[in-house]
């Protein structure tokens, strides 16, 4: 069993919690609060990753992700 490590990005807004996985396209999912959406997106990861495996296909990392804020007037 081979283990991985993935970036989350999780957003509030008036809908609830949003996550999406940057390394993963497609890989996102949502909840009302963050705990559910954290452990929604740990499954919707499970689930891309399987499906890469299943394909043949190789499962990608980045090796070092940054987040920053970026404040603008327009």
């Amino acid at each position: 069993m081979n283990r991985y490590k993935f970036s989350v990005i999780i957003e509030k807004d008036e809908d609830g919690y949003y996550a999406f996985v940057p390394e993963l396209k497609g890989c996102y999912s949502q909840g009302n609060s963050y705990e559910e959406v954290y452990e929604r997106i740990q499954d919707a990861i499970r689930l891309c990753v399987e499906d890469q495996i299943a394909c043949g296909e190789a499962v990608h990392q980045f090796e070092h992700v940054s987040l920053t804020m970026v404040e603008l007037a327009v």
